[in-house]
């Protein structure tokens, strides 16, 4: 089935007056430059949380475990798609589930990878006028996508009915009004997102809690560029930035061994989700017969600044374990 994409553009967001000048850091031990290799695995097929404080994996799952992420914030509404698959969706002007089975004539986009709330691809499905709730009704069609290793993973069809209280409520379907689910999602203040699959019918929480990670290793989809400028979607792998209260900034003109303090307080922060992203590797080779190898540029370095205060430096030094398999981002780090 063909698609139309909507391409969604999100301007990046700089924080450089963030943090206070001259911040006085108080004396502590800054430890030994630590080495990490994450297992992704040759088809990109986990997600991995990490934590620099901890020095450690926090959580791994399975990118296909779920389809979508519910805002879990006191306040939040938002509703996303698990764009590691490639998912993509669009509102049809049916409010009726059951007369919806193709998605033909519909754009199905997907949501943003700089994490931009304000565009994502399901968008606004309830608004806020006083104090009066108004829910769109909408039927959405969503394209599941596919998983690691090229199958595709079906269509299914959703309205979101309401939020009350802590908890979503929606229902769904395949395109042929078969397997019609009712079901229900809660908020769990720890987490940044609470998670739902279509397949097990159930709530899940692949996310560990938002004080407890500050990097995502995953595929994510993006918005590329032809040779002549034109945008298309892409599947990348890379990097992603915990949501709660975590910024980056870039650097490629200090050595890493002589990044300080005093340096990494000059220079801009973003809490842009996507901004240490995938082009710290470059593909080397014939992208259309699949003759590639990725070569990492060790010359980046990315200084964040985690929920927890400290700064970390951090550069990537190659993306292939001890068998030359790839699919195994390999980096090092150092608290500032």
């Amino acid at each position: 089935m063909k698609k139309n994409i909507v391409f969604i553009f999100s301007g990046l967001v700089l924080l450089s007056s963030c943090f206070k000048e001259h911040e006085k850091i108080p004396p502590y031990d800054r430890g030994e430059r630590i080495t990490v290799q994450i297992e992704l695995t040759q088809n990109y097929k986990y997600q991995v949380y990490y934590g620099l404080g901890q020095s450690s994996v926090i959580a791994t799952n399975d990118k296909k475990s779920f389809d979508l992420a519910f805002e879990s914030s006191e306040n939040g509404s938002h509703i996303l798609l698990n764009t590691s698959n490639f998912m993509l969706t669009a509102a049809s002007s049916e409010t009726l589930l059951e007369n919806v089975t193709s998605a033909d004539g519909l754009n199905l986009t997907y949501d943003p990878s700089s994490g931009n709330l304000d565009s994502t691809a399901i968008g606004n499905w309830l608004t806020i006028n006083n104090t009066d709730t108004i829910y769109s009704g909408l039927v959405y069609i969503i394209d599941r996508g596919y998983d690691e290793l090229g199958n595709l993973l079906g269509f299914r069809k959703i309205v979101f009915d309401s939020l009350i209280g802590d908890t979503y409520y929606f229902r769904y379907a395949n395109l042929d009004n078969s397997n019609l689910t009712v079901a229900t999602v809660t908020k769990s203040m720890d987490v940044n997102y609470v998670y739902y699959s279509f397949v097990d019918h159930t709530q899940l929480q692949p996310e560990p809690a938002a004080d407890t990670y500050d990097l995502l290793f995953t595929q994510y989809t993006t918005l590329l560029y032809t040779s002549e400028g034109e945008p298309y979607p892409y599947l990348v792998t890379g990097v992603l930035l915990n949501r709660f209260e975590t910024y980056v900034a870039f650097d490629s003109i200090h050595h890493f061994d002589s990044l300080t303090m005093d340096i990494a307080q000059n220079l801009s922060f973003t809490d842009q989700l996507d901004r240490i992203g995938y082009t710290w590797k470059d593909v080397v080779g014939d992208v259309e017969t699949g003759q590639v190898s990725y070569v990492v540029n060790p010359d980046w370095n990315y200084i964040i600044k985690a929920q927890d205060g400290f700064y970390y430096k951090l550069r990537f030094i190659g993306f292939y374990n001890d068998l030359g398999e790839k699919g195994y981002p390999t980096f090092e780090y150092q608290k500032l």
